[in-house]
């Protein structure tokens, strides 16, 4: 099946009444990648996430017996995406299944049960964003220290390391030394002002913004045409010629 066709096999599949009701939006669409990288895409209400990927796994369904990666991204009011990719290793297609939860309290179903294979994913995403995957056997951490405190990967995370080494936000397209757009380095999210925080915090002058540079005098319009060499001009000319 191509990437349409898988797409809109999966929205049938899940607003046919079989898996759980027409409850909530199911969308489907195609992601980039350039010709033969295309995936189905489909997005889902986070509490339709289990039982949509129990579709897309069920043989007589889309066959997406081979779970690749799951991650979240940070859309920073608008909550957290998760995401996950499947594939079928017999009818090679693949699919994107997307929910959103939200900022206050993120939550959704593991998949640990269908995809033993998204247990580490799962807890990664966990330490890093702070969603809480329910029913997970073993949500502890993977990659960060136990006593380590926060979720990197949000975009509210301080990143300490920044105040000590400053940003090197001069090299942002139209910020360069050349560049006709000059101004002061922006910071990305997390990056902190060190005169705001850190133990520098209120130490610091203002950033200086680069001066603009002096224009160069207009000169005067002239009332008439310019005036032609004096008589006296000429004939010293001439005499000199001569």
């Amino acid at each position: 099946m191509t990437p349409e066709e898988v797409g809109e096999r999966m929205v049938a599949l899940l607003t046919d009444g079989k898996t759980g009701g027409t409850g909530g939006v199911v969308a489907a669409g195609v992601s980039g990648g350039g010709p033969g990288h295309e995936r189905a895409v489909v997005d889902v209400p986070a509490g339709r996430w289990w039982a949509a990927a129990g579709v897309a796994r069920d043989p007589g369904a889309l066959g997406c017996d081979f779970f690749d990666w799951l991650t979240a991204v940070d859309e920073a009011e608008d909550g957290f995406a998760v995401v996950a990719h499947l594939w079928s290793t017999r009818r090679r297609h693949g699919l994107l299944l997307r929910t959103r939860v939200p900022r206050a309290d993120p939550h959704v179903e593991s998949l640990v049960d269908l995809y033993p294979g998204a247990a580490w994913h799962e807890r990664e995403t966990y330490e890093m964003f702070g969603i809480d995957f329910a029913r997970h056997p073993d949500l502890r951490p993977l990659l960060l220290p136990p006593e380590f405190e926060g979720h990197p990967l949000r975009k509210e995370f301080v990143l300490a390391a920044r105040v000590a080494k400053a940003w090197p936000g001069a090299k942002e397209p139209g910020e360069s030394e050349a560049g006709r757009g000059k101004r002061a380095p922006m910071r990305p999210p997390g990056v902190p002002d060190p005169n705001e925080w850190g133990p520098l915090a209120g130490t610091l002058p203002p950033p200086e913004r680069p001066a603009r540079p002096a224009r160069a005098p207009r000169r005067p319009a002239s009332d008439g045409p310019s005036p032609g060499p004096s008589p006296s001009s000429q004939g010293s000319d001439s005499g000199e010629r001569d």
